[in-house]
């Protein structure tokens, strides 16, 4: 198991009040997020396409800045990250993303080179970096993969891959956006069992999904954002996923009306089943 960061404050990991985020200063993708992410919870960010998920992983990574609000992460501004080198190289050692297309995540001409790359950029020796490339390929189950082409993988093995890519540089803070998405049923439930397996190692997980099923198995704690681009609802997994009323209005399910004889009545199903 790869060791987790020791000095992190005792401070929220994120805190955002009335933050938003406007594209091209036109199209609205977040508005006004309060929220606030202690050490060690794992979160999931749940919605519908297009409600702004990604955009917020990307605010809480650093890689967006506000439009408005204030949005601190490990008890500094994000603001600082772009003036202050030290503070953005502290803040990208204890924060990492896994993008949603591991294709943007990988890179190089092997795995194994996607994975030393950020240990890489912290100017760590090599011996360091070959013993964090071992230790993150051996947590994802790909240390055979370690020679490998990306563009040789399947899907599954990608996003491993790309996780390993975060892993490498040992963040206590990892957002993972959509990572089951476009993978079929055997790969998505391995890929689940080992997203518990990093909760379990104690680091503070946000996952960003509109997959209900597996929201249980990932999270304590869920966000339900709408598609008017703002925070629904906020509380326990199992409070959260009972609520279908709430669910419906959030577009995660859908009511699919049926007949029997002269009855008609709604059954609540999620979005992406399909029916004959």
């Amino acid at each position: 198991m790869i060791e987790r960061v020791a000095d992190i404050p005792a401070v929220p990991v994120f805190d955002l009040e009335s933050v938003t985020y406007t594209y091209m200063g036109r199209q609205a993708a977040l508005d006004g997020i309060t929220l606030r992410i202690m050490q060690g919870e794992r979160v999931a960010i749940l919605g519908a396409n297009g409600c702004g998920k990604s955009t917020l992983l990307k605010l809480l990574d650093g890689l967006y800045p506000p439009t408005s609000g204030h949005l601190h992460v490990l008890g500094d501004d994000v603001g600082r990250l772009e003036d202050d080198a030290e503070e953005g190289h502290r803040f990208h050692r204890q924060v990492g993303l896994v993008f949603q297309d591991p294709d943007v995540q990988l890179f190089s001409a092997t795995v194994g080179d996607d994975v030393a790359f950020g240990p890489l950029q912290l100017g760590l020796p090599k011996p360091e970096v070959r013993g964090r490339v071992e230790a993150a390929l051996d947590q994802m189950g790909i240390l055979h993969l370690r020679d490998r082409a990306p563009f040789e993988l399947s899907g599954g093995e990608k996003k491993r891959a790309a996780i390993a890519s975060v892993l490498s540089a040992e963040p206590s803070v990892i957002l993972l956006d959509e990572p089951t998405a476009s993978l079929d049923p055997r790969t998505k439930w391995v890929l689940v069992q080992l997203i518990e397996q990093l909760a379990r190692s104690g680091c503070t997980l946000v996952t960003a999904t509109h997959e209900l099923d597996i929201v249980p198995f990932i999270a304590d704690r869920v966000l339900v954002m709408g598609e008017q681009h703002c925070i629904l609802a906020d509380g326990p997994t199992a409070e959260i996923l009972a609520d279908s009323d709430l669910l419906v209005r959030a577009n995660l399910i859908h009511e699919h009306l049926h007949m029997h004889g002269a009855v008609r009545h709604a059954h609540p199903h999620v979005t992406d089943q399909h029916h004959g």
